[in-house]
């Protein structure tokens, strides 16, 4: 039986978790900073990395105890090493470095995306997967289309030429001012919208299968103007 203890920091949520033989997730813990960020809009870089700080040790620690597992126990460390916000990265590699230093264990550093990728396997009764496999991966900053042949075998299809769909989510929630995060608000709202009330762009282009975000983007900032024109025309017409 192999333990590892696996440290993410790479955007806006602490978390740390003990995974057994590489599928059985024995412990989970997530310290998030949504209600924090929510004032900005989006993530504050500067903020995250601080509260990262306060937060590590008391979730590695739950983490642990979680899993009735001691240090001694472990077989490994795993941290996050990147693509992130360079700040909040530093914070999780820096915290275990000291870690595997101090308990004289292995470190492994991970891919965020490649993290995204292999959580499938960790999935509570997913079928069984076969090589090939087409890989979507929507996650902050990184929408991107992957052929995965084989394990850490990957081709890229295509990607984000702007802006990622989880950016353009944030984006257009501030525009129509919903409260972050913008996908679920946008969401939420979609439910009581006419969904035959505007046309926009698709954002996948036709060519190498990539995405473009900032059309579709544009696109709503110009109705929402037009919107907003219209009432209040309306408003100064009722009030005459």
């Amino acid at each position: 039986m192999a333990l590892i203890l696996g440290i993410e920091t790479s955007c806006d949520e602490t978390a740390a978790a003990v995974v057994e033989d590489g599928m059985h997730i024995r412990s989970n813990v997530v310290a998030s900073q949504i209600d924090v960020h929510r004032q900005y809009g989006g993530v504050f870089p500067e903020v995250a990395s601080r509260m990262h700080v306060e937060a590590i040790t008391l979730v590695a620690r739950q983490a642990l105890d979680d899993a009735h597992v001691s240090p001694q126990e472990l077989d490994a460390l795993a941290v996050t090493y990147g693509p992130g916000l360079a700040g909040s990265l530093l914070v999780g590699v820096n915290f275990a470095k000291g870690l595997a230093f101090g308990w004289n264990k292995p470190l492994v550093g991970v891919n965020h995306i490649e993290g995204h990728i292999y959580s499938l396997w960790l999935t509570e009764n997913a079928d069984k997967i076969t090589f090939p496999v087409l890989v979507l991966v929507v996650s902050g900053g990184h929408t991107e289309l992957l052929l995965m042949t084989d394990h850490g075998q990957y081709q890229m299809l295509g990607n984000t030429l702007d802006d990622a769909a989880g950016e353009a989510f944030d984006k257009v929630g501030r525009m129509l001012g919903l409260p972050y995060p913008g996908g679920p608000s946008i969401e939420r709202a979609a439910h009581e919208g006419n969904p035959t009330a505007y046309h926009f762009t698709r954002p996948m282009l036709d060519e190498a299968y990539n995405f473009s975000f900032s059309g579709l983007k544009t696109a709503v900032m110009r109705a929402n103007g037009r919107a907003a024109k219209s009432q209040w025309i309306a408003a100064t017409s009722n009030r005459a």
